[in-house]
């Protein structure tokens, strides 16, 4: 039975995660983009910065509706399993970057866009790293364990990134332990430069804690299905997200939240909103039977990753070919949306590019194609 079968919330918020994903990585301009859909600058927190974790979330929930089905398959079977998906992954996260593969020539033409030029790690090699090592732990080390290690490596993140980051403040970008490590094994050439300097929000280090997102929604999932979807599960999951959401606002006095750190104390508090939000959509469809609106997110749940990979992929062709003055993209906005203003018309630009990739999985939905790796 397919995963969605069992658990339709599941879908719904999967297909929420990638429908608003698209959303905040196409604004028409960047500059003139409703804050809510904009990332906290540094320390902070933003409903975009729930977006990212919420899929990681998303795929330890899946995952625990996958782990009785490897109960009875070979180790080596399940171990090629968990690797292949993880290589692949990181493998089309690379390659989405290196995409299209040339630059434009000052000649006019195209020269060949190097390996050396090209940024390593980013949002599809984090949600690869990050599955493989929970993966293997939940399978390997069972669930008590994983729990005590993920708990472990986000007790531990703290110290490594204080001690090892530059004094007085350990946490400035570029001046903490995370961006040290990328650019030894890296170099700036490999990392982000989005923020004016090599720097990698999905760096090596930030990873481990990022392992505890996936973590939490196994151990939701999981609770979900020993416990069955009554009023004292949702109950308790409710619970379990406000203890959360209190123990990172505690912990934010001395490990603050960010996003682009990933810190530990924001990993609790999004697996505390996580638990909240996906309590809420089970109440709304298992309970209420209010189910009317879910199609609409279902279709981007039933292929999240090759809708991620479409958006973005048309995101950079728009980029990549001139038109006029600037880019493909560019002149879009400015010769069609920005006629809405400037906010209205950077949101319409992104629900545009949103709404053109629910078509494609709408069509692909109805005809029953559903891409898996």
């Amino acid at each position: 039975m397919a995963i969605a079968e069992r658990f339709p919330a599941l879908d719904v918020f999967r297909g929420m995660t990638i429908c608003f994903m698209i959303i905040v990585n196409t604004p028409g301009n960047y500059e003139t983009t409703f804050s809510p859909l904009l990332h906290a600058r540094w320390h902070g927190f933003t409903p975009t910065d729930l977006v990212f974790p919420s899929f990681l979330f998303a795929v330890g929930n899946a995952l625990s509706f996958v782990m009785p089905k490897w109960q009875h398959q070979s180790r080596s079977a399940v171990l090629i399993k968990i690797l292949k998906r993880t290589i692949l992954i990181f493998l089309l996260g690379f390659l989405m970057y290196w995409f299209p593969f040339v630059d434009h020539a000052p000649d006019g033409g195209f020269t060949f866009r190097p390996f050396s030029s090209t940024r390593i790690l980013g949002v599809l090699q984090r949600i690869a790293l990050a599955y493989g090592i929970a993966a293997l732990m939940l399978y390997f080390l069972k669930t008590r364990l994983t729990l005590w290690i993920t708990l472990g490596l986000l007790l531990l993140y703290w110290p490594v990134m204080y001690y090892f980051g530059d004094q007085p403040d350990p946490y400035l970008m570029a001046a903490d332990a995370g961006t040290k490590l990328d650019l030894w094994l890296m170099g700036p050439a490999h990392m982000y430069h989005g923020e004016g300097i090599a720097f990698e929000p999905e760096g090596w280090l930030s990873t481990l804690p990022a392992v505890g997102n996936i973590v939490g929604g196994f151990l939701a999932g999981r609770f979900i299905q020993q416990k069955g979807k009554t009023y004292e599960t949702l109950a308790q999951l409710m619970l379990a997200g406000a203890l959360l959401l209190a123990i990172a606002y505690c912990w934010n006095l001395l490990f603050p939240i960010n996003k682009k750190l990933w810190t530990s104390s924001f990993v609790v508090l999004t697996v505390g909103l996580d638990c909240m939000m996906l309590s809420g959509i089970i109440y709304i469809i298992d309970f209420l039977k209010k189910t009317g609106w879910t199609y609409f997110f279902v279709v981007f749940g039933r292929n999240p990753l090759f809708i991620y990979l479409l958006s973005e992929v048309i995101a950079i062709l728009l980029g990549f070919f001139i038109m006029g003055d600037g880019t493909s993209y560019s002149w879009l906005y400015r010769t069609v949306y920005s006629h809405a203003g400037g906010y209205l018309g950077s949101l319409l630009f992104a629900l545009s590019i949103m709404f053109f990739c629910w078509l494609v999985g709408y069509w692909m939905d109805k005809r029953k194609i559903y891409v898996r790796v």
